[in-house]
């Protein structure tokens, strides 16, 4: 069994607002919650291999694992995995970004499985990541339209 999970959420922002303010990794923790830093390792083409350092969780341990990411923007799409795995056998991630009535539609999509001797099994995760994902959505949905706003006042004044 493996872990699936699909979640979207509509920005009241043009696509290229959106998506040049999600795809500026060294801004991911001004834009995450759970994010207190980003350590870019390398740049090769579009692809750029960065490490993710979350705040710490509950019980105060701090999680960090490198991943990679390439954005194509013709295609509006992203794809993600994680090269250093931790707790899951694999993690991957695929972004799409698509105009609809009253903004942009971004739709994150995550195909994952634990590891046998992970803390926790596929259900418990993709229960975790569903929760947590319309969280940071929504979160980044407002900070984007918050800037968005801004600028549409800087260019009005």
């Amino acid at each position: 069994m493996a872990g699936h999970t699909e979640n979207e959420i509509t920005v009241n922002a043009p696509l290229d607002i959106v998506w040049e303010i999600t795809n500026d990794l060294e801004n991911w923790p001004q834009l995450f919650s759970e994010y207190a830093s980003v350590e870019v390792l390398d740049r090769k083409g579009d692809t750029t291999t960065f490490r993710l350092t979350m705040h710490p969780d509950d019980n105060g341990k701090i999680w960090s694992w490198v991943s990679e990411r390439t954005p194509d923007r013709e295609s509006r799409t992203v794809r993600a995995r994680r090269v250093e795995t931790g707790p899951f056998q694999h993690m991957d991630i695929h972004w799409e970004y698509s105009e609809v009535p009253g903004g942009t539609r971004m739709h994150w999509r995550q195909d994952f499985a634990m590891k046998p001797d992970a803390p926790v099994d596929d259900d418990w995760m993709t229960d975790n990541i569903n929760r947590n994902s319309k969280i940071q959505l929504a979160l980044i949905r407002d900070k984007i339209e918050e800037r968005d706003r801004q600028r549409r006042t800087a260019s009005a004044g």
